[in-house]
């Protein structure tokens, strides 16, 4: 298994990111300190992939690997092959491409993303 080696001292606040994308009922705040891309990704209830995001980045389901820790709420991810998984609060998660997902109940789903961070919710150039 590779080892990830960290070479530089930094820190950077979610509150004041790199870059910030707004699609439909959702933020998602970006930095990246050293080599790494890290984002916090906050779902409003009623927030779908498929609704919002799906006309942004153009793909018929989510084609991000996901690797995140759940801060809030719920989120229920559906793979397109019909697994489902639920991911509350204190759950770390990953979840491979091809998938849906949606906010379930009346509370924000907040999220730190470690590996997709750098093109969810990214249009394609």
């Amino acid at each position: 298994m590779p080892t990830n080696v960290v070479t530089q001292l930094d820190v950077k606040s979610h509150n004041t990111p790199d870059e910030k994308r707004r699609p439909d009922k959702a933020a998602v705040d970006v930095v990246t300190v050293g080599d790494y891309t890290i984002g916090r990704l906050t779902f409003e209830p009623g927030w779908r992939w498929s609704e919002s995001i799906k006309p942004v980045v153009n793909t018929d389901s989510c084609q991000n690997s996901h690797v995140g820790f759940c801060v809030a709420g719920k989120l229920v991810v559906e793979t397109t092959d019909g697994k489902r998984i639920n991911i509350t609060q204190g759950d770390s998660y990953t979840i491979p491409p091809g998938h849906d997902a949606w906010v379930e109940g009346d509370d924000s789903f907040t999220g730190i993303e470690f590996l997709s961070a750098a093109t969810f919710a990214k249009a394609a150039d």
